[in-house]
């Protein structure tokens, strides 16, 4: 006999409500169990079954996944929180994480804030930031916080003093930051001991878990290694970076001259005739002056200059023009003084020019690659050379010396050439005898290396035209006249500070840095013509 569903009855409220619940208890066995258990006695309606548990499933689990009732259950949330409860005390682990002892951080400190400089070389914000990494990682060596935040804010003053340009300083102070983080205690190797765990290289996380043990090789015969580009093969390469006949003119390198034996040509200088074959136009400060007959001025007068480059820096509401050294406005009055005024004078005096011819070679050799830079001071004559250096593809220095001048010195110019009066005291090579020298180690084809390597030909009266110019090499974005210092390419291309001494440049130091920069160019290069 089949069952048939409870009609409306007379009966009281108590006994229609356990009726209702036996009838249905097969259909919604736990739902409406819950009902009973809450007292509910008034009817529900009918709501769509969910389908059976799988055998074995918990009858926690099939009471939390049904719907609820659209009446008021009072009490409701009392059950329910008990029963998410009971579950979580079943699946949840009973292991305590360990404790880790506190470590001061800049959110526990008073923070050093750097005040804020207008027009300054380096924005504010940047300092600040690297001023709060300097004190993180001195917080993990130092014995008290007084003493992490003093050291921090000297390496950052330190760093933002030998820093002309933001771009510098965001160089130094990363080997800064490097140098930080090197003095804190190091962990076991491939072990962290906060965590327990193995350390894990970034490229095998990006490659997966048979990157470590795959390995892929491609054989290309045809191209040479890109750490084989050394002697003849490192010859041949560089030679697609040779300068041109135009490019060595619109640079200022000197050519023979057609008519004088012995004289020079630049096909970039201008043409000016003096009104006073005494009057002098000094290169520092721009102000006229006369010379004797032996070079020397006449009236003592002091030099106000900036040695500094001007430079352009967005400012609120357009540009402005400023000096690399001090900041100051152009036009300003120079923010250093000299005892007298001086002049270059190296393209006003194209005589005594030597050029360098062609060498037979032997068996496999090459014509040799070198680097090659110069140092010079002020006399009466002009800019003169007062060191020169010279390295090979190994960076090996193979010559080096200092210069005496053919006339009396009156600017050593000791901030740009690191040369002092005490370094010429006992030197008694000339001019002559570099120029001997340097005609004996290089031929015309021998590739030379420099940067604004024209300056060092015209102080070395050496015309040579198979160079490498880095400054070309690396060009400025607006172009002629405009070139990259060496400092700036190697800061950028090599993550590597130079000419930060505070006794000058080493000329060993910048020919080191041209050939560097030209072999990394090299071989990147060699990376994307495979």
């Amino acid at each position: 006999m089949p069952l048939r569903s409870p009609s409306p009855s007379p009966w009281p409220g108590p006994l229609h409500a356990e009726m209702h619940v036996l009838l249905a208890l097969s259909g919604r066995g736990c739902l409406v169990l819950r009902h009973v258990v809450m007292g509910s006695h008034s009817p529900c309606a009918h709501t769509p079954c969910a389908p059976p548990a799988p055998t074995g499933a918990k009858r926690t689990l099939a009471a939390s996944g049904s719907q609820p009732s659209n009446g008021p259950e009072p009490g409701g949330q009392q059950l329910k929180t008990r029963t998410l409860s009971g579950m979580a005390s079943k699946t949840t682990t009973t292991i305590t994480p360990k404790r880790i002892a506190h470590s001061p951080s800049l959110q526990s400190l008073k923070k050093p804030i750097i005040p804020k400089e207008f027009g300054g070389k380096v924005p504010t914000v940047i300092r600040q930031r690297y001023l709060n990494l300097f004190i993180e990682e001195c917080l993990k060596f130092c014995t008290s916080n007084q003493e992490a935040i003093e050291k921090a804010l000297n390496e950052e003053k330190v760093a933002y003093d030998r820093s002309p340009s933001k771009n510098i300083y965001l160089n130094v102070a990363v080997n800064t930051l490097k140098k930080l983080r090197g003095l804190a205690p190091s962990a076991v190797p491939g072990l962290s001991k906060t965590s327990g765990r193995r350390v894990v290289s970034h490229e095998v996380v990006l490659g997966g878990r048979l990157a470590a043990k795959t390995s892929f090789s491609l054989s290309r015969p045809s191209s040479p290694r890109v750490e084989d580009l050394k002697g003849a093969a490192l010859y041949s390469r560089l030679r697609e970076y040779l300068l041109t006949q135009d490019q060595l003119k619109e640079n200022g390198y000197p050519f023979p001259h057609p008519e004088r034996p012995g004289g020079a040509i630049i096909f970039t200088a201008e043409e000016k005739r003096p009104k006073d074959s005494s009057c002098r136009t000094c290169c520092r400060c721009g102000t006229e002056y006369l010379v004797s007959s032996s070079g020397r001025c006449i009236r003592d007068e002091e030099c106000y200059y900036h040695w500094g480059r001007l430079r352009r820096n967005r400012v609120a509401g357009g540009w402005e023009t400023q000096y690399m050294c001090c900041s100051a406005a152009a036009g300003s009055v120079g923010c250093q003084v000299a005892k007298q005024h001086v002049q270059d004078g190296r393209k006003e005096r194209l005589e005594g020019f030597v050029k360098t011819f062609e060498k037979e070679l032997s068996g496999d050799a090459h014509p040799g690659i070198y680097a090659l830079d110069c140092e010079m001071s002020y006399t009466t004559y002009g800019l003169e050379l007062t060191r020169v250096t010279v390295v090979d593809t190994d960076v090996h220095v193979v010559y080096d010396t200092f210069v005496k001048p053919d006339n009396e010195i009156v600017d050593y110019n000791t901030r740009f050439s690191g040369v002092t009066e005490a370094d010429l005291a006992d030197t008694s090579v000339t001019l002559r005898d570099v120029q001997a020298v340097l005609l004996s180690m290089f031929s015309a084809d021998t590739i030379l290396i420099g940067h604004s390597l024209e300056s060092d030909l015209l102080a070395l009266k050496v015309i040579h035209s198979t160079v490498v110019d880095t400054s070309v090499l690396f060009p400025h974005r607006l172009g002629l006249p405009y070139k990259r210092s060496l400092r700036n390419l190697m800061a950028d291309y090599l993550r590597q500070i130079i000419q930060d001494n505070v006794d000058g440049h080493s000329s060993s130091e910048d020919a080191g840095a041209c050939m560097h920069l030209v072999i990394w160019k090299v071989r990147e290069d060699a990376k994307t013509k495979r």
